[in-house]
């Protein structure tokens, strides 16, 4: 035991003297202090691990309430009735008819009748028959030719509806009778020089046609129409029409291709001066590709006509491009509409067309085609409440535009002519450069269901290259029309009015130098139409043309019935 304090002193003696014989450190020792703000967390705070509960029927004891209600008997008569459903009253659905006979009659012993039947199975197929006829047997005052006339039209079709397709044949005639009634009025007849005069023409048509529209098939529509017309002086023309249309789609937009093949042969037995027939035969092959865009506020239709047209008679051929490109684009206003457009054509003038404009042209006429080069519009139309608006102003340059013009007379009073429409009484159609400046400007009020009232103006400039004038084109156009109608009664009030016009008069016997500018003066005709509704089978009406009895010239001479009066009454039906 005592061997261990020696053994340990020993041993702290040893280390004393190692350690002065190592080697002192050079480095000094510094004191580092590190402070550091502390940052609590949350697990460093103290946490409630559940919430206590509190029992609130420990705290409030609930005290049990007995209620006690005294019954009193009521008297009482009341005596309830079983609810019933009740149904909502319906308006009687207006029947619809599908067939109508309409006839009357009027001053200048003046006949109307005017019929649409049809009958078949709506689904499947139908067909009908239209009939109409109205004339006139009572002359003009003062008219020292025979100033009557009459027009019959009869008309059938049948149409066929089939899953894939449609198909339409239709088939009529008509007959118009007129009269060269417009004697120069500076010209004094002999009697015997009236007396030879037939006056009478008459206007043939018969004509051939039929539809085809297909509803799975790239060929969406096909027209043909075959039609021969013809008048009492042996003229005759014959139109053969055929249109197919082709729709092919181009990514999201579709291509809308128009074909054209119509072939147009016209003779005239004679001519103004002799009796050398004139022939007239032309051959056009159409084609209209058109692209419609659209876009959120824009509709492009990027398009253009082309033609291929053959004259037969010269052997001459001509092929002619025009463009068809027009847009619309939506304002700020959805109800305002922007238009423009750059548009032409080739017009195929013909005997019949010419006869719908002016029924006194003379069967001797000059057939050519029109070129329309170009037409350029820019118009704007919109709605505003119960008022819609429309309005353009165009510019157009025309080739070959035909006007109406006098032909000079074959006598100057005391001398026969060989034909009735020699003695001045007859038009012929000559052919100039012509461009127009329009303007027109649309307005209608559809004030309620029961009425509206719409008024359109129309202003044309011509600028003619070889004639003086544009020859029996007014300047001015202007209508007022106002319809009413209710239950019962219903009205129509329709206001025309046409500027003056300018034709051109050769004297007997003379040069052009010496013809001499005649001006046709403005005139105002307002028609009234109205009737009363007895139920929905008959109807009763009346119609009075020319209320302000105006003796105007719709052309050169050719003066118009004055008042007219004609009712009638209207029948509706089912076959």
């Amino acid at each position: 035991m005592q061997k261990l304090p020696i053994t340990f002193l020993f041993l702290l003696i040893s280390g004393i003297l190692l350690a002065q014989k190592t080697k002192k450190d050079t480095l000094t020792t510094q004191e580092i202090t590190v402070v550091k703000s502390y940052t609590p967390k949350i697990s460093d705070a103290f946490k409630i691990k559940t919430n206590p509960t509190i029992k609130d029927s420990d705290l409030f004891k609930k005290e049990k309430v007995n209620f006690h209600i005294n019954s009193v008997p009521v008297a009482s008569t009341f005596t309830p009735t079983k609810g019933k459903v009740q149904g909502i009253k319906r308006a009687p659905k207006e029947k619809i008819y599908n067939s109508y006979i309409s006839g009357g009659f009027g001053n200048y012993k003046s006949p109307f009748f005017d019929a649409f039947l049809t009958t078949g199975d709506s689904r499947y197929f139908d067909f009908g028959l239209f009939l109409k006829h109205q004339s006139s047997l009572d002359n003009i005052k003062n008219t020292l030719l025979n100033s009557t006339y009459s027009d019959t039209k009869i008309e059938g079709y049948y149409q066929q509806f089939e899953r894939n397709l449609n198909y339409k044949i239709t088939t009529g005639v008509q007959q118009q009778k007129v009269n060269y009634y417009g004697l120069p009025n500076n010209l004094t007849f002999d009697n015997n020089v009236i007396d030879a005069i037939n006056e009478k023409q008459i206007y043939k048509t018969i004509y051939v046609g039929g539809n085809l529209k297909m509803k799975h098939s790239f060929l969406k529509n096909v027209t043909a129409k075959i039609q021969n017309f013809s008048d009492d002086y042996n003229s005759n023309e014959l139109q053969i029409t055929v249109q197919p249309k082709i729709d092919l789609p181009i990514a999201t937009e579709t291509l809308n291709n128009e074909f054209l093949l119509q072939l147009i042969t016209s003779k005239f037995n004679q001519n103004y001066t002799n009796t050398n027939s004139l022939k007239y035969s032309f051959f056009n092959a159409g084609f209209n590709p058109n692209l419609v865009v659209l876009r959120k506020n824009l509709t492009v239709n990027l398009g253009a006509k082309l033609y291929y047209s053959s004259n037969l008679e010269t052997k001459e051929t001509s092929f002619f491009a025009y463009p068809k490109v027009t847009a619309s684009y939506k304002l700020s206003d959805e109800n305002l509409i922007l238009n423009a457009g750059v548009t032409g054509d080739l017009i195929q003038n013909s005997y019949q067309n010419f006869v719908t404009q002016n029924p006194f042209v003379s069967p001797t006429l000059n057939l050519q085609q029109t070129d329309q080069q170009y037409k350029g519009y820019l118009g704007l139309k919109g709605k505003q409440n119960i008022i819609n608006f429309n309005t353009s102003i165009s510019y157009s340059s025309e080739k070959d535009k035909p006007l109406f013009i006098q032909n000079q007379t074959q006598t100057d009073g005391t001398i026969l002519v060989n034909k009735a429409y020699q003695a001045g009484n007859s038009f012929q159609v000559i052919y100039d450069n012509v461009k127009t400046l329009n303007f027109l400007a649309e307005i209608s009020v559809q004030a309620s269901e029961d009425f509206n009232l719409s008024v359109q103006l129309n202003y044309y400039n011509y600028s003619t290259n070889n004639q003086q004038e544009a020859w029996n084109l007014p300047n001015i156009k202007a209508s007022l029309s106002v319809n009413y109608k209710n239950n019962n009664w219903f009205s129509t009030a329709k206001l025309f009015y046409r500027g003056e016009t300018k034709d051109f008069s050769i004297p007997y016997n003379s040069n052009t130098i010496n013809g001499v500018i005649i001006t046709n003066k403005s005139f105002t005709d307002l028609n009234l139409k109205g009737g009363y509704i007895f139920t929905n089978r008959l109807t009763a009406f009346a119609q009075i043309n020319n209320v302000f009895n105006k003796k105007y010239d719709q052309f050169l001479n050719y003066q118009v019935q004055g008042f007219q009066v004609l009712a009638g009454i209207t029948y509706k039906f089912n076959l």
